[in-house]
């Protein structure tokens, strides 16, 4: 590479009056192939007219790799195998990447800088979903697409996620959770809860996993301690949840601070449950856009999947996950995704195509969205200013009073 005047890199084949989308990929999670999947369909379908593109790949090990696009990244296994020099993200004055020197940086030195005007980051699970990616982006002062470092995370911990669904009184499921350690050292205890509370069937799943990692349904005591201590391998917290006879519906959401909601999908999965088998291994599952559902119950379904979006204040991007309980028709939220699938057979873009926000469209509505909400934050102040009087203190204590302003 080579750097002119301003200190910014010109990059073979770059323009430098296009905005520069850095898609990141990849990451240490178990999600990271199928977050490959996903990010070969954002490289396909990505406007190159409109966008310069900096294909970033997060190894498993995570390690930050720029990729060159003459290295053929039209599959998974091409972004698997693909290499380049190593980067860090810059300081805050220059948003970009610096590229460090020598093969995948082995000196550690500086040897060029990258500008980018966005980072769109197509990565599942933990160490990219739950908002430690989107908090180094933020020190570096980089636009993000999606959701900020605490939506990211909360909606990552399923435990923490659904407390705030019912504190902003959206209908989940019965759930009791536990950590690791308390799994084993009084196992006991645990199962008799479950047992008491849950009942059998019940699902065990790790809180902090994604695309149904470490997710087991238990029909007895013996399968609930066998896959409890499956889950722990993924988690150090576990919650198990009371099973639903019905149906599993999605929802997909877009904005900022007036988020619209998609048409209604629904999941028919090959196996007994939308497993990670089912969603990315087996050929039997089957997808519906839109879902046959009453007129009352899609748009329940849509507010609810709004709702749960603002309650957690996302931004951009979100796919809201649901059962429909068969005979009574009770609609409960199961969770949500910030960084939703982006792969061929994804239910997000499918929703919003059927919407008729085709996906070329879509990626151009995130990348502005991500630029709004970053002009937003950044219109905040970040040091102390005097603004008027000095408060009074209070002369008695005051009673504390919370409610959200929809």
């Amino acid at each position: 590479m080579r750097s002119n005047t301003e200190g910014h890199s010109v990059i073979p084949g770059h323009s430098m009056h296009k905005m520069k989308v850095a898609v990141v990929f990849g990451g240490r999670s178990s999600e990271h192939e199928v977050s490959l999947t996903s990010a070969v369909s954002i490289l396909q379908n990505i406007n190159r007219e409109k966008y310069d593109v900096l294909p970033i790949k997060i190894t498993r090990t995570g390690r930050w790799l720029l990729l060159s696009s003459d290295q053929g990244l039209n599959t998974a296994k091409a972004l698997d195998e693909a290499s380049g020099p190593l980067l860090s993200v810059s300081d805050p004055e220059t948003p970009g990447f610096y590229v460090l020197d020598g093969a995948e940086g082995a000196s550690g030195k500086i040897a060029d800088f990258i500008r980018a005007d966005v980072v769109f980051p197509v990565l599942h699970g933990t160490f990219g979903e739950d908002g430690t990616v989107q908090g180094l982006l933020s020190l570096s002062n980089l636009p993000c697409v999606g959701a900020g470092v605490m939506a990211s995370a909360i909606g990552m911990d399923k435990v923490l996620m659904k407390q705030v669904f019912l504190q902003n009184d959206l209908p989940c499921v019965d759930f009791i959770w536990f950590l690791r350690k308390k799994w084993k050292s009084d196992s006991g205890v645990i199962l008799d809860a479950v047992r008491k509370e849950m009942g059998f069937p019940c699902f065990v799943k790790p809180a902090n996993a994604g695309s149904s990692v470490g997710v087991y349904k238990a029909k007895d005591e013996t399968e609930l301690a066998r896959f409890i201590g499956a889950a722990a391998e993924y988690d150090r917290k576990i919650l198990v949840e009371k099973a639903v006879a019905g149906r599993e519906l999605e929802c997909s959401v877009l904005g900022n601070d007036e988020p619209e909601s998609s048409v209604v999908g629904e999941i028919v999965p090959a196996n007994e449950f939308y497993d990670y088998e089912a969603k990315y291994l087996s050929e039997g599952s089957k997808t519906i856009v839109p879902a046959d559902l009453s007129e009352p119950i899609t748009r329940a379904v849509r507010h609810f999947a709004v709702e749960a979006f603002k309650a957690l204040d996302c931004a951009g991007m979100a796919r809201v996950d649901f059962f429909l309980e068969r005979d009574s028709n009770r609609i409960f939220v199961n969770e949500i995704n910030t960084i939703p699938g982006f792969t061929p057979i994804s239910m997000y873009p499918k929703m919003w195509e059927a919407s008729g926000i085709p996906y070329l469209e879509l990626i151009d509505r995130l990348i502005g969205l991500a630029m709004e909400r970053h002009q937003d934050v950044t219109g905040s102040a970040f040091s102390l200013k005097e603004v008027g009087e000095k408060p009074q203190k209070a002369s008695s204590p005051a009673v504390a009073s919370a409610r959200r302003i929809a």
